[in-house]
């Protein structure tokens, strides 16, 4: 039996203290190993041409998904098991609004998009896609002489917000901007833009269906309140730790500082935190707890849970509302827990603390 090698070494920190490195790179499978499952993967992404540096290998397996705790909505319950079938591969960070400007930059040349009153929209229908800074006070994007480019938040000092994530997009936006990068990497699109309906067989990008990303988002724990353990705190996401009486509300909020993080709230909305600013999960993955709510691909029923599939669930065959996940900047500790699933918003809905992340076959 070959023996994994262990490859997180113990560093010494500038105060004295012991803390552990972050997993080494060449860990793909996610449990800061490097063995013959990373080896494999290196192998699949070969023959398949290549997956970008900035998606992640997520393994198949089963969990309970819901509220193991019973402090959320009810409809978290009940608990069930789902198993995740094949392996796929889930995007580190959260889109940013550099990635996001360059896909508009590119639509725009194509004619595949139209502008309006500070709204991009698609060009064959009413469907908005997302909002510039002039329509939504929220958005980093600005559009000038048929360039779309991201603000450097000249109210705080300049600030670039490049590598912050894309806010102020519609689920229609973010569908959209999978399918313009499936085609930009020679992939199929997974998304029919006149029916908005997901071909799951195809192998392009796609949103992660509600299973696929608290699958995800736990990063291999099982039961967990969050997606490192069962408490939270600044050092940790991007959230609003709400106190009363000198100390936090919520039990398991852990955070020294109150109200929303110091090192982000600059007084300018929104006070998101550029990629990769806290640590990832066990898979990974950053913020996916706090910084921005993550658009799914599933419609929403608070239901659902209790009928849901076993096997690869990918939610409601329709609804009124799309799922999204994750948490904000703008939330409470409660709204940031793995298992929180109580908010949704309609497809074409804009608002400064909703994102997404895509995922991609394997």
């Amino acid at each position: 039996m070959w023996r994994k090698i262990l490859i997180s070494f113990v560093v010494i920190t500038i105060s004295g203290n012991f803390a552990l490195a972050e997993c080494p790179s060449a860990d793909l499978s996610g449990d800061c190993f490097v063995d013959f499952e990373d080896f494999a993967v290196m192998v699949s992404q070969w023959l398949s041409g290549g997956i970008p540096d900035d998606m992640v290998s997520i393994p198949p397996g089963c969990f309970d998904m819901g509220d193991h705790f019973a402090e959320g909505d009810s409809a978290e319950l009940p608990v069930h098991n789902v198993c995740i079938v094949d392996s796929f591969y889930m995007s580190r960070y959260e889109t940013t609004n550099r990635q996001y400007c360059d896909y508009l930059n590119s639509a725009e040349d194509s004619g595949e998009i139209k502008f309006d009153g500070g709204i991009v929209y698609a060009s064959s229908d009413s469907y908005p896609y997302c909002n510039t800074h002039s329509a939504g006070a929220g958005s980093q994007i600005d559009f000038s002489g048929s360039v779309f480019s991201v603000r450097t938040k000249p109210e705080v000092g300049g600030r670039d917000m490049s590598d912050d994530p894309m806010i102020e997009v519609s689920w229609y936006g973010s569908v959209a901007y999978c399918n313009w990068r499936s085609g930009e990497e020679g992939k199929e699109s997974c998304y029919n833009l006149s029916t908005w309906e997901c071909d799951f067989s195809k192998n392009g990008y796609r949103l992660p269906t509600e299973a696929e990303w608290e699958y995800a988002a736990r990063g291999g724990l099982s039961g967990r309140r969050f997606p490192w353990d069962d408490t939270i705190a600044h050092s940790q996401a991007n959230y609003i730790s709400w106190w009363e009486e000198g100390s936090p509300f919520y039990p398991y909020d852990m955070s020294l500082t109150e109200g929303y993080h110091p090192t982000w709230n600059d007084e300018i909305y929104p006070y998101t935190s550029p990629a990769g600013s806290f640590s990832a999960n066990g898979y990974g993955l950053y913020d996916v707890a706090g910084n921005v709510w993550e658009w799914c691909n599933d419609w929403f029923s608070s239901t659902y849970y209790s009928s849901s599939p076993t096997n690869n669930p990918t939610g409601p065959t329709s609804g009124t509302y799309r799922v999204l996940r994750g948490g904000n900047w703008y939330a409470y500790a409660i709204r940031c827990r793995v298992a929180c699933r109580p908010n949704y918003s309609a497809p074409d809905y804009r608002e400064y603390s909703r994102g997404f992340r895509i995922v991609l076959p394997d």
